[in-house]
């Protein structure tokens, strides 16, 4: 079966579905995922102004590296690494197939990580299912200064529907709401921040967002025990919530005193974490993607941007969002239009803006009075 996306074309097994059980693993919805891997990469290189070294550590059939070796510039090396030796085979042909030069391993993720430190610019984290047992790795082979791209598809434990295979993965206690995808992305950023404390390194995010079955993150790596203390001690912290009038706020720290009761309504707070608070989305480097957009050869092109888009306009805002038809539901109401709240909040003098969570959410920084109160304006 043959495959086209971005530059490339290549060679894999007929399969039924999509399973890690399948010969050689390839996921076509993910083929998003692999347009901004390429986007982003390209505007980290930009950046760096030097010529890059990747890492792709989960290669499959191959498509990934090979991308990115041919539709990323300035990149002067790419290591594509599967632990199955069909795989590995495939992957050889298909670098042969789109005359692609990339370095091929056949070895586990976290040997690799751990016999090449300091060695790549970029390493690419995208298995079938939780990261989390690779990370350790990643935080002792990454150097000052590289990117760090990682995927999740364990979106159930990380939104909550599991709670304890999210403890048991993440050291984190997740939170079933309607912003449970953005939670489950601060509580993977979180934890990779932790872990890569403990070598001196802390973590600033570029980009991350949440898509279909999965979350993923690009984080810029930096080194130095004084600027992690600050990190963790700025972006580490809990989210309390209540269900009942859903009212939320946040707490830092690793070890806060947890509110009972809700300031509003007096009901139980609910909590998450401990997870990342701080920013999740850099403008600067978004806005750079977008200009690159045109220049690349991507089949998703209008999903991209609309993506990028939305996710530019989260930059600087709070976190958490709020569904206006949950909050609409506890009112006893309609929705009005979304676009009719946002500008009511932003006539007020409050920041607001949609979330890509969710088509009907709304992150701004207004306290749940305010939003109600806006929505009741619009509505009347």
């Amino acid at each position: 079966m043959r495959v086209n996306e971005g530059r490339v074309t290549i060679k894999i097994p007929s399969f039924d579905k999509v399973s890690s059980k399948a010969p050689v693993f390839y996921n076509p919805s993910m083929e998003l995922n692999r347009d901004i891997s390429v986007l982003a990469i390209q505007q980290f290189q930009k950046e760096k102004k030097s010529k890059i070294k990747i890492a792709d550590l989960f290669a499959g059939s191959g498509i990934r590296g090979i991308r990115y070796r041919l539709e990323i510039e300035g990149t002067e090396r790419v290591l594509a690494n599967d632990i199955n030796p069909i795989a590995v085979e495939f992957i050889k042909r298909n670098s042969e197939l789109n005359k692609a030069p990339v370095d091929i391993t056949m070895e586990d993720a976290n040997i690799l990580l751990r016999k090449n430190r300091g060695v790549f610019d970029v390493v690419d984290i995208d298995p079938f299912g939780t990261p989390s047992p690779f990370i350790e790795s990643a935080g002792y082979s990454l150097k000052d200064g590289s990117l760090l791209c990682v995927t999740a598809t364990d979106t159930s434990s990380l939104c909550g529907t599991y709670k304890k295979p999210c403890i048991r993965k993440y050291n984190a206690v997740p939170l079933k709401t309607e912003y449970c995808h953005e939670n489950g992305l601060r509580i993977l950023t979180g934890f990779i921040s932790l872990t890569l404390a403990k070598y001196k390194k802390y973590i600033k995010a570029r980009l991350a967002y949440s898509s279909q079955h999965y979350m993923r993150l690009y984080l810029e790596i930096g080194k130095g025990a004084s600027k992690t203390d600050k990190s963790l001690k700025d972006n580490i912290g809990f989210i309390y919530h209540c269900h009942n009038c859903l009212f939320r706020s946040l707490e830092h720290g690793l070890l806060p005193i947890l509110p009972r009761e809700c300031p509003q309504c007096s009901e139980k707070l609910d909590f998450s974490g401990p997870l990342w608070i701080g920013e999740l989305e850099d403008e600067n480097f978004i806005k750079g993607m977008i200009r690159s957009l045109p220049e690349k050869k991507l089949n998703k092109k209008r999903n991209i941007l609309k993506l990028l888009k939305l996710l530019k306009g989260e930059s600087g805002m709070p976190p958490t969002f709020y569904d206006t038809h949950k909050v609409c539901s506890k009112m006893r109401i309609s929705a009005p239009p979304l676009k009719k709240i946002i500008k009511t909040l932003q006539e007020k003098g409050f920041k607001a803006t949609r979330s890509h969570c969710k088509a009907t959410g709304i992150k701004t920084n207004a306290p749940i009075i305010r939003l109600k109160e806006s929505i009741k304006e619009v509505y009347s």
